[in-house]
């Protein structure tokens, strides 16, 4: 049986992660889309420790009795997708900086009697993935393949589980499914981004990050830990708004959108919202 006191704690563990927090360590300043209205504010506090967030609805669009777990995995209205679509557009916009030829939901070659050690590889036609770009990871004309999987980690499956370990399951899961496809049939390399619905990511999703980061700076000529604060930042208040879309959105129909990385400069914002300087 699962207490409050056992939510509490699970709820502390998950605010301790890097990045979980970044949205209450910088200046709620709207002109860099670092603000929360009251609902939305009262709604992130109560996620990020586990309470009830007040004035939910009694029962689900589905006709599930609602519940803040439900609502985090319910696919009428088409949350959980936007909540990974809302990443996808963040990343793939901030390739389109330092990459050449960034695509969108790319699809992967058909597989024409190639065989894989792993029974678990995809093999389907028209398969795809979330983004590619060429000459993140190495040369010019390489190619990366990137995939995005966002998680409950209040979800029954993982309650017991560190998050360390749910992570390292859905790296495995992604590499298991793609890797060998696209380093044998794409001749690229290829990475999975794992993150909780809570703000933390995965291991390879850091490493990730602070390469992107690390390109940005070079660019923009600004400091690299100024840019992977602004990153985190960023994906900090993707995830929280996307939690709290899941909350308090209209099931009755889908809708999408994109993602805009404004036009201040990068120090600018830092110092306006007074971005926490990262140590690597």
């Amino acid at each position: 049986m699962v207490t409050s006191r056992h939510v509490l704690k699970r709820s502390i563990e998950l605010a301790s992660e890097k990045g979980a927090s970044n949205w209450l360590s910088v200046l709620p300043l709207q002109e860099y889309n670092f603000s929360l209205h009251k609902t939305a504010f009262h709604d992130a506090v109560a996620l990020r420790y586990g309470w009830d967030p007040a004035r939910l609805p009694q029962h689900c669009a589905c006709g599930t009795k609602f519940t803040v777990e439900h609502s985090f995995t319910c696919p009428k209205g088409g949350f959980p997708s936007i909540r990974h679509n809302e990443i996808r557009d963040l990343t793939a916009s901030l390739l389109t900086e330092v990459c050449h030829e960034v695509d969108v939901e790319p699809h992967l070659q058909p597989i024409t009697g190639e065989q894989f050690t792993l029974a678990s590889s995809n093999i389907e036609d028209g398969a795809r993935l979330d983004i590619s770009a060429n000459g993140f990871w190495g040369g010019r004309c390489e190619k990366t393949y990137i995939d995005v999987k966002v998680f409950n980690p209040h979800a029954p499956s993982n309650r017991t589980t560190s998050a360390s370990a749910i992570y390292r399951r859905h790296e495995l899961c992604k590499k298991r499914s793609y890797e060998a496809r696209i380093r044998e049939v794409e001749q690229s390399s290829f990475t999975p981004l794992i993150f909780s619905a809570t703000g933390g990511m995965a291991n390879e999703a850091t490493m990730f990050y602070k390469r992107l980061a690390s390109l940005l700076s070079d660019k923009w000529d600004s400091n690299y830990a100024a840019v992977m604060g602004w990153i985190r930042c960023c994906l900090s208040f993707s995830l929280l708004r996307s939690a709290i879309r899941c909350l308090r959105g209209s099931r009755s129909s889908k809708g999408s959108f994109g993602h805009s990385l404004g036009s201040a400069p990068i120090d600018l914002i830092q110092v306006e919202s007074r971005l926490p300087l990262i140590k690597q």
